[in-house]
Order: structure tokens, then C-alpha cells, then sequence
């Protein structure tokens, strides 16, 4: 969406696959090739495994490598783009993720870096070259996200990246003004992702390539229709964002702030309140999750206050 020579065209409305959780915590895989059937039925830019709310931290490597051939078989036979995470903590077994990753040939690898210590620049460079060794000349895409041990300013992103080629893009926390200036001198190479419901901002700041967005999670064919919006009526857009954000900030967000739920069980709300998948909004064991309840009460709200998003 940004205009400028990036590294790669990867871009607009990213749903995340959230995984189906049984009451014995299993993952109910059935459910989670209907779900990835749903979003490519709903023409979404693409669709990526393991973020955040994919619960990437709470999987043993078989489950990891289940999930990851679900989501390159049926996006493989439908055409849909996908983006595998290979996130974890360890190093060592996010590079074992990322060659698994590699053989299934996805659009990029998505990564963190290591954080049970926050590593120093010198290391981070390091490890994102291994990483790329390990790829298979497959694109990667850092995350940074606001609870990493260490939350890199632009500058620090760009003087982390920018050694390494192969990464073309960054998943990341947006900020005020000062921060999109800043994003546009040190980044303009890399494609950027925003917070989903600060898309239409980070479009108008000519920042924002897409987003991996927690808007699809409330609504994958709605955040598809807003993402398209932005190209013909970025006026209109931006109206729909202020409600978005409003929506976020006086339903969702209180749920973290005032209760400390994870960001996964926000995600997993917002799906519940869009009832448009087999999800649910269970989180697995030990982490707790938001009751069904609220997503029906929510969901109200959300057809009242966001209709271009849920809709009866």
C-alpha cells in the first residue's frame, strides 16, 4: 500500500489462525481446516499461523508441524497466500520451527527474537542471519511486538534489519506523529505492519503496508472490505477506524487493563463476538480466557457500533 522500492510486495489484510481448543486442551485440528477454509472463503489478502493469539508458545513441536501442513495443504490447493510463525523463545527450536517452515514453502517465515534474556543488537543481527541460513531463501518478517523483552524504535529495527537481506518485513507497534517520521526515514525498505485497527492511520501516514490484524479476527471478510476501502475512500476508512478504535478501547481493552487477560483471549473475544468460525474463545491451559457470554453480549454492541464489521 505504500509507495517506494521495499524489499517485497507483501501486503494488506493478514488473518490470523487461531486454534480451536477442546475442554482436555487439545487442539481440535478438524475444526481448524474448517476455520482455514472460512478465511479463504472470505477473501482475505492471506493468512498467517503462530502469532500471538496463534498460541504459538503453548504447542509441542508435533502439534506445530500439524498445523503448519493443515494451513500449507488447503491454502496450497486454494491459491490463498499463507505466512507460517515460527516464533518461540528458544532459539534453538525456533530454528527447527523455521526449517519445518521452509519445506512448505510459504510467501515468508514469520520470527521473533530470542527473549528469555533481551539480546544486544550484535546478537540480534547474528541471529537473524542464522535464520536466514536456516530459511531456504524463504522472505522472513520480524515481530516486535509492545510485550517483547525488548521493543525496538525504528532506528534500532533498521540497524538490526537492515544487515540481513532477507528480512523484508516487520510486524510491529505503531506510535503518535513522531513515530510514523521516524518509521518513514529509518524503514521505508521494509514492509511494515501495523495494529489492525490503526491500518487506515498507518495508511495515511505512508507507513503501513498491511496489517496482521486483530480486525480479522473480529471479522476476516469485514477487515478485507475496510483494507480495500482504503485505496478508494481512505476518508471513509479513517471514519470507520475511529469506531473500530472506540469499540477496542471501551469493550476490549478493559479486559486486559483491568482483569489481565493475554492478547490472545482478546483475539479470541473478538472472533467469538464475530461467531463467524468454529473457534471459540478458549485459551489453553494455563492461560484463561474470556466466557462465551461476553462475546454474545458484545456482539450486540459491536453489530450497533461497527456494522461494517459484524452484521446479523
Amino acid at each position: 500500500m505504500t509507495a517506494g522500492a521495499r524489499r517485497h510486495p507483501i501486503a494488506g489484510n493478514w488473518a490470523s489462525l487461531l486454534l480451536p481448543i477442546a475442554a482436555d486442551d487439545s487442539i481440535e485440528f478438524g475444526k481448524l481446516a474448517e476455520e482455514i477454509d472460512i478465511l479463504i472463503a472470505a477473501g482475505v489478502d492471506g493468512i498467517y499461523s503462530n502469532g500471538t493469539a496463534g498460541e504459538f508458545h503453548n504447542q509441542s513441536e508435533a502439534e506445530f508441524a500439524r498445523i503448519q501442513e493443515i494451513l500449507a495443504e488447503r491454502c496450497g490447493r486454494a491459491g490463498m497466500p499463507f505466512v507460517i510463525g515460527a516464533c518461540q523463545p528458544d532459539a534453538t527450536i525456533m530454528l527447527a520451527r523455521l526449517r519445518r517452515a521452509a519445506s512448505l514453502k510459504p510467501m515468508a517465515i514469520q520470527v521473533i527474537l530470542p527473549d528469555w534474556w533481551p539480546l544486544t543488537d550484535p546478537e540480534a543481527i547474528d541471529f537473524l542471519k542464522r535464520a536466514a541460513e536456516n530459511a531456504d531463501g524463504i522472505p522472513l518478517i520480524l515481530y516486535n511486538p509492545p510485550h517483547a523483552k525488548r521493543v525496538l524504535s525504528p532506528e534500532e529495527l533498521a540497524g538490526v534489519c537492515g544487515p540481513c537481506p532477507s528480512v523484508v518485513g516487520i510486524k510491529l507497534a505503531d506510535g503518535d506523529d513522531r513515530w510514523y517520521a521516524e518509521a518513514r526515514s529509518h524503514l521505508s525498505e521494509f514492509a511494515l505492519f501495523v495494529p489492525g485497527h490503526h491500518l487506515a492511520t498507518g495508511v495515511k501516514q505512508g507507513v503501513a503496508a498491511g496489517a496482521f490484524s486483530n480486525v480479522a479476527c473480529l471479522s476476516p471478510r469485514g477487515a478485507q472490505n475496510w483494507t480495500e476501502l482504503m485505496r478508494t475512500d481512505l476518508d471513509r476508512a479513517l471514519e470507520v477506524e475511529g469506531r473500530i478504535c472506540a469499540f477496542m478501547d471501551n469493550h476490549i481493552v478493559p479486559f486486559r487493563r483491568d482483569h489481565g487477560f493475554s492478547n490472545a483471549a482478546l483475539d479470541k473475544l473478538l472472533c467469538g463476538i464475530g461467531g463467524w468460525g468454529p473457534v471459540g474463545t478458549r485459551l489453553r491451559w494455563p492461560y484463561r480466557w474470556i466466557e462465551e457470554r461476553d462475546a454474545v453480549r458484545l456482539r450486540q454492541i459491536a453489530r450497533a457500533e461497527i456494522p461494517e464489521l459484524v452484521s446479523d
